[in-house]
């Protein structure tokens, strides 16, 4: 649904027009167009693939949102991980390097930290990236997060993205993660999965949004 201009003085993303779209029809004068949304049900992996199931990600738009929210895992204390897909998700497994930090607070309040991760970061790795550990499966718990992708369908540069995080741990913390990269290919990325590193993802949402 398209909603009316904001205030001139308010939060800006999106040239003060609306946050959101609809999937089809978006009013032209909006910049943050929703795209897809997929809700997880017990599933190993959620995949947008370009062309796939009305998922766009492609040069339509320079820079693409996804927004998580209360992404709950099957399993306890475990990683929540993403991938980028150079071949429309065949394979998911693009070189990447990136630096990571958190914060975090104990629900008792005794103890806290601010640092660096090490074991966190990646260097021309493979691997799957990190949104952050130790997220939690008691009924309550759950986590948020974005994840900016930008120019993925550049064929000139690497692809840069920002994570930032926050999941209720399962030692009782709070746990602030922030988590920045690049996918070091000139191959246009045409696919994004999401999972945990053990288990399913219970349940959540994951949306996907176009910035132009």
């Amino acid at each position: 649904m398209a909603l009316s201009k904001l205030a001139a003085n308010s939060f800006d993303l999106t040239d003060n027009y609306a946050l959101t779209g609809t999937v089809t029809g978006v009013v032209s004068t909006q910049k943050l167009f929703l795209i897809k949304n997929i809700d997880a049900s017990s599933d190993s992996t959620i995949s947008f693939v370009d062309g796939a199931s009305s998922v766009v990600l492609d040069n339509t738009y320079k820079t693409y949102l996804f927004r998580f929210i209360n992404i709950h895992p099957a399993n306890d204390g475990i990683e929540f991980l993403f991938n980028f897909s150079t071949d429309g998700g065949s394979s998911y497994n693009v070189t990447k390097t990136s630096s990571a930090f958190n914060a975090q607070h104990a629900e008792a309040d005794g103890g806290t930290a601010l640092g660096y991760q090490t074991t966190q970061d990646l260097a021309q790795s493979t691997s799957y990236e990190n949104f952050s550990n130790n997220w939690g499966n008691d009924n309550d718990q759950s986590g948020v997060a974005y994840l900016w992708l930008f120019n993925p369908s550049s064929t000139t540069y690497v692809k840069h993205y920002i994570t930032e995080s926050h999941n209720y741990a399962h030692i009782d913390y709070a746990w602030h993660w922030f988590n920045a990269g690049y996918g070091n290919t000139t191959s246009a990325i045409d696919a994004v999965q999401f999972k945990f590193n053990t288990g399913n993802i219970d349940a959540g949402r994951i949306a996907l949004y176009g910035i132009k």
